[in-house]
C-alpha cells in the first residue's frame, strides 16, 4: 500500500470517528431534552378592592322654554345638596368631580307637523373616585333619601377596582412555581426519577374576578386573583 492510500485511509477513519462523536452527542442531548416533565402551578389570592368609582346623575324637566332659568336654579340646588351629603358623610371634596349641567330639548308633533308638546331637560352628573371603598355603600343609602323626597337621581352601581396587582405578582408567581414543582415531584416519584432544574417556563395571565364569580371584576369589593404557570422541569436519575 503506498503512502497516498495510507493517508486516505487515515483521513477516512478520522472523519468517521468525528462524525460518530457528533452523532453520539446529538443523541445524548436529545435524550436529555426528552427527560422532562411539564407541570402547571396555580396561585390564588382573596383581595379587597382599593378604589371605588361611583357615578350619579340627576335631572329636572319642564314643559315650556320660560321654565329654563328656574330649571337651572333647581339643578344647582340639587347638585349642592348631593355634594353636601357626600362631604358630610366622609368623602373629601377632591374625591368629588362635579360635571356640567347638560340641556336638551324635545318636541312632539302631530300628523300635521304641529308642535303639540315639548319638554326641556337638564341633566347634571357627579363622579366620585375614592379609596374609601367601604364608605360608598353607606353614602349611597344617604343619597337615596333625596330620591325619597322626589328628586330624580340615578344612583348607579359603583365600580370596585383592585389596582395593586403589581404588588402581589412576584409572590404569587413564586407560589405558582413552587406548586408546579410539587406536581412534578409527584410525577417523578412514580417514575423513579428526580426533578432537576427548570428547562422552560410560561406565565399565564393574571385574572381578577369578583369573589365567587366566573365573570366580572367591578361589582364586589372582595376579589379573587388567579394565575397559572406552566413549567417544564428536567428529570434526573
Amino acid at each position: 500500500m503506498n503512502v497516498s492510500n495510507i493517508l486516505m485511509s487515515f483521513l477516512l477513519a478520522t472523519g468517521i470517528a468525528i462524525a460518530g462523536y457528533f452523532i453520539g452527542q446529538t443523541m445524548y442531548n436529545a435524550k436529555v431534552a426528552l427527560n422532562t416533565a411539564e407541570a402547571k402551578g396555580l396561585a390564588e389570592r382573596r383581595v379587597s378592592a382599593d378604589t371605588a368609582n361611583w357615578h350619579l346623575t340627576f335631572r329636572v324637566s319642564g314643559e315650556t322654554r320660560d321654565q329654563i332659568a328656574d330649571l337651572y336654579s333647581q339643578s344647582e340646588d340639587i347638585q349642592k345638596q348631593i355634594v353636601d351629603l357626600l362631604v358630610e358623610n366622609g368623602l373629601e371634596t377632591e374625591e368629588i368631580n362635579i360635571g356640567i349641567i347638560d340641556y336638551s330639548y324635545h318636541e312632539f308633533r302631530n300628523e300635521n307637523q304641529e308642535v303639540v308638546d315639548e319638554v326641556h331637560i337638564l341633566v347634571g352628573s357627579i363622579e366620585v373616585e375614592t379609596e374609601k371603598v367601604a364608605l360608598i355603600s353607606k353614602v349611597r343609602s344617604v343619597v337615596n333619601r333625596l330620591i325619597a323626597k322626589g328628586i330624580d337621581i340615578e344612583n348607579r352601581q359603583p365600580a370596585y377596582r383592585f389596582t395593586r396587582l403589581n404588588e402581589i405578582k412576584p409572590e404569587m408567581l413564586r407560589e405558582a412555581t413552587t406548586n408546579a414543582r410539587v406536581a412534578a415531584n409527584e410525577f417523578a416519584e412514580n417514575a423513579g426519577v428526580k426533578v432537576g432544574g427548570i428547562r422552560s417556563a410560561r406565565q399565564g395571565s393574571f385574572f381578577v374576578r369578583d369573589a365567587g364569580e366566573d365573570y366580572g371584576d367591578t361589582n364586589k369589593i372582595e376579589k379573587d386573583v388567579r394565575v397559572v404557570t406552566t413549567i417544564t422541569f428536567y428529570l434526573t436519575d
